[in-house]
């Protein structure tokens, strides 16, 4: 292969891979199973244990909205903010540093990082519910 072919193909896989860091952010948007929450209160005890789970920093609670932080690796950082009721919550991108946002964009690390929050509030409000029957 020529000098000119190899480094075209190189630049291409480089432009791939920048491709695949950044991903739209995700906004959560979550309706929680009918059995599972007997109110906000449950849903905020469910959300907080999560994100001590997790290594969340909380902000601020107050009865409607949790804001929380993280700082993996003292290199990236992300703030969210939960607003709740007693059926559903969301997850929503607030801030970050170190995560690449930009026009929407963010590491892909930081999706992961709220899908596995929703997962382990789900799984909070299943135990709780458990608990209680």
């Amino acid at each position: 292969m020529n000098r000119i072919a190899r480094s075209l193909l190189l630049g291409l896989a480089l432009l791939g891979i920048a491709a695949c860091a950044t991903k739209p952010v995700e906004n959560i948007q979550q309706t929680a199973p009918a059995s599972s929450v007997r109110g906000a209160s449950e849903m905020q005890k469910a959300i907080l244990g999560a994100l001590n789970e997790r290594g969340w920093l909380v902000q601020q609670t107050s009865d409607a909205q949790i804001l929380a932080e993280i700082n993996v690796r003292g290199r990236h950082h992300a703030e969210i903010a939960i607003p709740y009721s007693a059926s559903q919550f969301e997850i929503q991108y607030r801030s970050s540093r170190g995560l690449d946002y930009k026009s929407g964009k963010i590491h892909r690390n930081y999706n992961k990082w709220v899908n596995i929050l929703r997962d382990d509030i789900l799984r909070n409000l299943q135990a709780s519910s458990l608990s209680l029957n």
